[in-house]
């Protein structure tokens, strides 16, 4: 029963090792980017805006004014190459001031991302509240990109990594620059590194796993060598 009721915590903590203090990156993987979906709701275990989901419950939402969109041949909005593995998208804006991003629970650390402005700069600001009020914790002046590169295809490609670090609690980002002229990719909250998970992530990981197998040998699960 003991073994059972331990076998069960150390699954758990291993499943939930995205505590709230480990980074969180977004692929938007899952929207409907040849449609240009918003993600709205998505990544707060809701919808897109043209009804994909539910997503991922991040506690993360998006303005009305983000949309997200794939790449490579049947792509919509000439971008290539875009960081964040198979199936990933971007995230820009065609409308208002720029995408804005809330986390109403609020994250730390720090926030990075992909993007690519080959026409004009663009700018990134970390907030204590939520919709891009409250105290600027952080901002990222975004400079012109390269507008191609080795197995760029279209316009908007390589992607280029950016990240900051900050004190205090963040509760949203607005990405903002010109209109239809800037994408973002791989939006990692958490870590001045895109896409890398927190430390303390994987040392819970690997309790977790190492727990197991543990018990696995214990109950004569693990398979041993042939001997000679």
């Amino acid at each position: 029963m003991k073994r059972g009721i331990l076998l069960a915590s150390l699954m758990f903590a291993a499943a939930s090792a995205p505590a709230a203090n480990a980074s969180i990156a977004l692929n938007f993987v899952g929207l409907n980017g040849a449609a240009e979906e918003q993600p709205l709701n998505y990544y707060n275990g809701g919808l897109g805006g043209l009804g994909s989901g539910p997503g991922p419950n991040f506690g993360i939402t998006f303005g009305s004014d983000a949309i997200s969109c794939n790449g490579g041949a049947t792509g919509t909005c000439n971008v290539d190459q875009i960081p964040g593995g198979a199936g990933a998208q971007v995230v820009f804006f065609l409308t208002g001031d720029g995408d804005i991003l809330d986390k109403p629970s609020g994250f730390d650390t720090g926030f990075s991302f992909f993007y690519s402005a080959i026409s004009e700069p663009g700018d990134v600001t970390v907030w204590s509240g939520l919709d891009g009020t409250g105290t600027m914790l952080a901002d990222l002046s975004l400079p012109v990109t390269p507008g191609s590169g080795p197995g760029c295809e279209r316009p908007f490609c390589p992607f280029v990594a950016a990240g900051i670090t900050f004190s205090g609690t963040a509760m949203s980002v607005n990405f903002s620059g010109t209109q239809n002229q800037i994408a973002f990719a791989d939006i990692t909250l958490g870590s001045a590194t895109p896409g890398t998970p927190e430390p303390s992530t994987w040392a819970m990981m690997i309790m977790g796993f190492a727990g197991l197998g543990y018990i696995a040998r214990r109950k004569g699960l693990m398979t041993r060598p042939v001997q000679a």
